[in-house]
């Protein structure tokens, strides 16, 4: 049961991070579009310590639980997950059917790095 709650509190921690990291990665494309790249850099930078704080955390307590492999599977699904929205509802990106086409890839990559425990 601890492993169920300790997951869940990374997978929590880590969609937090996802939020800060696709707003440092993408969000000077928007809002500071006209200003100097070094200033971009220098707000993505701090945004960024946002998520460093969140997902350093949630990937040390996982790690008890789970590979290197599956935290990474999980990040990319998170990934995928939050940027899907973020980029519809925050930047502006029409909607394309290749965001569901790569999320069933992601269903397959999850099954393939879980089935050890699923089958276990």
């Amino acid at each position: 049961m601890m492993e169920i709650k300790v997951v869940l509190g990374s997978v929590c921690l880590l969609i937090l991070s996802n939020i800060f990291m696709n707003i440092a990665w993408y969000g000077h494309l928007s809002k500071l579009a006209e200003k100097p790249v070094y200033v971009a850099i220098l707000v993505s930078w701090m945004i960024a310590l946002f998520e460093y704080a969140l997902m350093i955390p949630a990937n040390r307590y996982a790690h008890e639980y789970l590979t290197v492999g599956q935290l990474k599977i999980i990040q990319e699904v998170i990934t995928l997950t939050v940027f899907v929205p973020l980029s519809i509802l925050l930047f502006g990106e029409k909607w394309n059917w290749d965001y569901l086409w790569a999320a069933i890839c992601m269903v397959g990559a999850v099954f393939f790095v879980f089935r050890s425990k699923i089958f276990a």
